[in-house]
Parts: C-alpha cells; sequence; structure tokens
C-alpha cells in the first residue's frame, strides 16, 4: 500500500459540481505529494478553464482510470456506492463525500470490499477539521468543564425558498438531514464514541418543500445526552456548538469560514490566514457565571488530504476509518426509522463492529 515518496499519487475525482470544484479539487491541489490527473464530469469545458491538464471522462471511466491510484467521490448519493466498488475492484484507494451510502447494506459491502481488495477507503468527513469541533475537542481535553453531560451542534441555514435540484427532489438520498445529518453524527462520535440510542424527529417544514428540511436528533449515552439540529428555517441566534458540564458552559457561534473562502478563492487551504475564526468560543463559569473568551484553533481542512496522502504512503492511518463509516451510516439509517415509528431505538451494530469501531475511533471524551 505504499508509493515511493518521489512520485505523486496520482488522483481521480469523480464529479465537479458544487462539492468537487469547491471542496475536493483546491484541497488535493494543495497538499504536496497529491496530482489531480482525472475528472470524472459530463462539462469537460468547466473543468479544464480551471484544469487545463486534466483527463476529463465520463464517471465510471474515472473510477476505474489506468492511470489513477486514488479515485475521490463527489457526485450524488445514489451513485457513491456502485463507483466505490467499482474503483477498489480497479485496485485503487478511495475517499468517498459524505453520506457514504445509501444505506448501512451498502456501508458494510464497500467496506468488505475494500478488505478484499486491500485498498484503503476513508469518508470525507471534513468537519473534523473546523474550528468548532477542534476547540470543543480542545475545551473537552482541558477538564475546564468538569463531567460533561449535555453536547449539541446545529447545522441551520435560512433557505425559505425551496430550489430545483437533486438534493430537494424526491429520490435516494436526498433531503436535508441526508446531506447534513452525516456531519453531525460524525463529529459526536468522534468527540464522545458510539451512543446507544436513537430518537428522531424528521420533518418538511417549508411551504412547497418535497423532501425534509429540518431535523431534531436526540443521541443516548449512560451519561450524557447529545442533541443535533438541522434546518433551513433558522436565521441565526444560537449557538452552532454548546457543551454543558458540572462547572462550566462552553458555546462557539458564528459558522466555519473555511467555505466561504474556498467558494472566494482568496486564501488558498494550507496557507497563513486560511480557516483563521474571529468568532472566540466562550466559557460560562458555573459557580459565578464569568465569562472567558477563548480562542479557536487553527483549522485547515487540507489536513484531511495531508493525513490520507500520509496513508497511501503507509505512514498513518486512514483520517477517516472505514469503521467509522459504518457507524456514521447505522445511526443515520437508525434516524430515519426512529422518526417513522416515532419512538426511541438502538443503534443495529454488531458486537464485532462496536469493537472495530472503538480500536480505529479514539474519543476526545469517552
Amino acid at each position: 500500500m505504499t508509493n515511493p515518496s518521489s512520485s505523486p499519487i496520482r488522483v481521480s475525482l469523480i464529479g465537479y459540481g458544487y462539492v468537487g470544484k469547491t471542496f475536493h479539487a483546491p484541497l488535493v491541489r494543495a497538499v504536496p505529494g497529491l496530482q489531480l490527473v482525472v475528472v470524472g464530469s459530463s462539462r469537460p469545458e468547466r473543468v479544464l478553464a480551471d484544469f487545463p491538464g486534466v483527463t476529463v471522462c465520463p464517471f465510471m471511466e474515472a473510477a476505474t482510470h489506468s492511470g489513477v491510484d486514488l479515485v475521490v467521490i463527489a457526485t450524488p448519493n445514489e451513485s457513491h456506492f456502485p463507483l466505490a466498488a467499482a474503483a477498489l475492484r480497479a485496485g485503487k484507494h478511495v475517499v468517498v463525500d459524505k453520506p457514504f451510502t445509501l444505506d448501512l447494506a451498502e456501508a458494510r459491502e464497500l467496506v468488505r470490499i475494500a478488505r478484499e481488495q486491500n485498498r484503503l477507503l476513508s469518508v470525507f468527513q471534513n468537519r473534523r477539521w473546523e474550528g468548532d469541533i477542534l476547540a470543543a475537542k480542545a475545551i473537552l481535553e482541558s477538564g475546564r468543564l468538569g463531567k460533561v453531560t449535555h453536547f449539541e451542534a446545529h447545522m441551520d441555514r435560512f433557505r425559505p425558498l425551496v430550489r430545483q435540484r437533486w438534493r430537494e427532489d424526491p429520490g435516494p438520498g436526498a433531503g436535508l438531514w441526508f446531506d447534513l445529518g452525516p456531519h453531525l453524527i460524525d463529529v459526536t462520535l468522534h468527540l464522545f464514541g458510539l451512543p446507544d440510542s436513537v430518537l428522531a424527529s424528521i420533518a418538511t417544514m417549508r411551504p412547497g418543500g418535497r423532501t425534509d428540511d429540518c431535523a431534531h436528533v436526540q443521541l443516548f449515552y449512560p451519561d450524557l445526552r447529545v442533541i443535533l439540529n438541522a434546518t433551513l428555517l433558522s436565521s441565526g441566534g444560537i449557538p452552532r456548538t454548546l457543551l454543558h458540564g458540572t462547572k462550566a458552559s462552553w458555546a462557539k457561534y458564528g459558522p466555519d469560514l473555511q467555505e466561504k473562502q474556498l467558494v472566494e478563492g482568496i486564501i488558498a487551504p494550507g496557507t497563513k490566514g486560511f480557516g483563521d475564526d474571529p468568532d472566540p468560543g466562550i466559557l460560562f463559569d458555573g459557580a459565578t457565571g464569568e465569562r472567558t473568551e477563548i480562542p479557536v484553533p487553527p483549522a485547515d481542512q487540507i489536513g484531511y488530504y495531508i493525513d490520507m496522502r500520509n496513508a497511501i504512503l503507509g505512514r498513518a492511518p486512514v483520517p477517516v476509518s472505514p469503521e467509522s463509516a459504518i457507524a456514521v451510516m447505522a445511526i443515520l439509517e437508525t434516524t430515519f426509522a426512529s422518526g417513522e415509528q416515532g419512538r426511541v431505538l438502538p443503534i443495529p451494530l454488531t458486537p464485532e463492529e462496536r469493537e472495530a469501531y472503538q480500536k480505529r475511533e479514539p474519543q476526545s471524551h469517552p
């Protein structure tokens, strides 16, 4: 699973819509040792305007291209599994944008194929490299909150008008919670490990909405309660990330700025100023109510692809493990079942899957 360090790792990016163009292409380009050589797209003129030297071809050809080592899949959700499976069987390492697959069965099968082919497989969970999550991890590790009893994470937006696009049209993998739920579930697992059960309410609230646009999800641990919220009808006013403990509370307002910076293209990933967040975290002392501002650690999503490069070179584990991908899909699938049934449901992981997850994904605050 190693490449000579003098040779670049050749990358195929499948999908050059918003996610591929905004996130994956600039992050890959910014990492020394990664070289974007193939792009799967039906709009070659758009790709070649940004990357004149790349080969542009159909999706499946880009997944199995003989001239690449790593395939990055940033296509509509229902195509993730077939493209990833084809790439793995063609001997490629694979990164899949979230959501990993459409369901838990597909996730398990994809991980099985990766093991069978002895290839690396990871899911792009870039929120782990955002400022509020890095800050939450740091405040948990500091012990200043005491015993933490409550974690709350929001990905709220204000988009009251329904748009004509695949994410808002009925179909496999569509809807807000399938889009943002994997982020919120993954950062919870990253910080606290696996929950025992879930209770979810998922709804369509906007007039004319055709898919869900509001989700309120609770994850239950023995001594921790987690609230995850996503909506398209919030114009702000609440923390993006919130922690309560027996000694203090901590809150972080304001969005991470990396997406805005990537869209604008003024500051490149991996350079000074990229990911800087002017909004501090706020610590509220439980005994005195004293408020202390704590600067947010430097954030840069380039870290994901640096770690992926190092994993391919045999220097480090993959940045987000296949075991984590299975766990997130198990919880995501269960949230929809819980919402439909209106009751608390257990997480359908086998004891072997739980053990494998715990070995591969150490938490900040178990």
